[in-house]
């Protein structure tokens, strides 16, 4: 069971860490098909979710690809959609919000494809007002999604990042990975934990995956630059967005 923790962890965080998220859609279902409750899996998984963060941070902070202004924005208007997603969580019916999302990802997937030139650039759109504005609201409705269905929120993190704020691919994975897999992750594991149960023996299997394979796909995207990330996202988005779609029926 530890090796098989291990080995999903690994993969689904190194997949995560290439594409700018998604580690929710392989390793939450994983974990309920190993036999754990969905408010003990969303637990665990949040708690587990944080090493993704910690892992690629190590990588990316040598790189500096980090923006102090932008990331301020993330955690400042993330956070708050984050706490307020995690407190109603348990409310959700879980098929029409498993739906929901596997539409909206499969959504984001088509739409990135069908713009080639799509964040293979870096061109970040000036921090006016209004860019601040639409930005934080923006960051604030995908916290609650992050927060209550945990599973992929990181790709609309990632897209939107590149959309509105005008990041290219490699640079809104980076702020992705470190500012939602630490702070945002980080949020949403805390309130979970304290208001649900959490199965810690298989933890510490969960969070060296997710160290390793946070680590690996930081590195894979670093080197290999935004068109291999952006096709990366694309293919996760679309197969991820059905799995979900047929999960839900």
């Amino acid at each position: 069971m530890q090796l098989a923790l291990l080995g999903i962890a690994i993969g689904a965080n190194a997949l995560s860490a290439l594409a700018g998220g998604g580690a929710g859609l392989v390793q939450l279902p994983a974990l309920i098909l190993l036999g754990l409750p969905f408010a003990m899996a969303l637990a665990t998984h949040k708690v587990a979710s944080v090493a993704l963060g910690i892992g690629a941070t190590g990588r990316h902070w040598r790189a500096s690809t980090l923006d102090l202004k932008r990331s301020a924005l993330v955690l400042g208007a993330g956070l708050p959609g984050v706490y307020v997603g995690a407190s109603m969580v348990l409310a959700l019916p879980d098929q029409a919000a498993t739906t929901s999302l596997g539409l909206l990802t499969l959504g984001l997937g088509f739409y990135s494809a069908r713009k080639p030139d799509l964040g293979t650039t870096d061109q970040p759109r000036p921090l006016t007002a209004p860019t601040i504005a639409v930005g934080a609201c923006g960051l604030f409705l995908i916290g609650i999604l992050n927060g209550s269905l945990t599973s992929g929120t990181g790709l609309f993190v990632t897209l939107w990042l590149v959309r509105w704020v005008g990041l290219s691919y490699a640079r809104a994975v980076a702020h992705t990975l470190v500012l939602v897999g630490l702070g945002w992750n980080g949020t949403g594991a805390l309130v979970l934990g304290l208001s649900g149960e959490i199965r810690w023996d298989w933890l510490p299997a969960l969070v060296v995956g997710s160290l390793i394979g946070g680590f690996l796909g930081a590195h894979y995207s670093l080197v290999k630059g935004s068109r291999l990330v952006k096709q990366a996202f694309e293919i996760l988005a679309l197969l991820m967005g059905g799995s979900l779609l047929i999960r839900s029926l």
